[in-house]
């Protein structure tokens, strides 16, 4: 076998783009490469690629009108009346 045909490729699998996965790895935060993966991995004309995930950030996005101030405010609320 030569060395260009030393990757196997399953029957049905169309593969994915190596140097997709090496731009994530280098920067998570990529659009570009993030695009890039989606298009990869979605079938051509059927599924329209996902690539308003969230990547790394554990923090609840701005537009959801989470107040951490509030919660534990309302949370020492609920505990004191639970306590009553």
């Amino acid at each position: 076998m030569s060395d260009d045909q030393s990757t196997e490729v399953k029957r049905g699998d169309a593969g994915t783009d190596a140097s997709i996965e090496e731009r994530l790895e280098k920067n998570p935060e990529s659009k570009q490469a993030r695009l890039d993966r989606a298009l990869d991995e979605s079938m051509d004309a059927s599924d329209p690629p996902a690539t308003t995930q969230p990547v790394h950030s554990h923090e609840p996005p701005e537009s959801s009108g989470y107040d951490a101030e509030k919660e534990k405010a309302l949370a020492k609320e609920q505990a004191r009346q639970n306590d009553a």
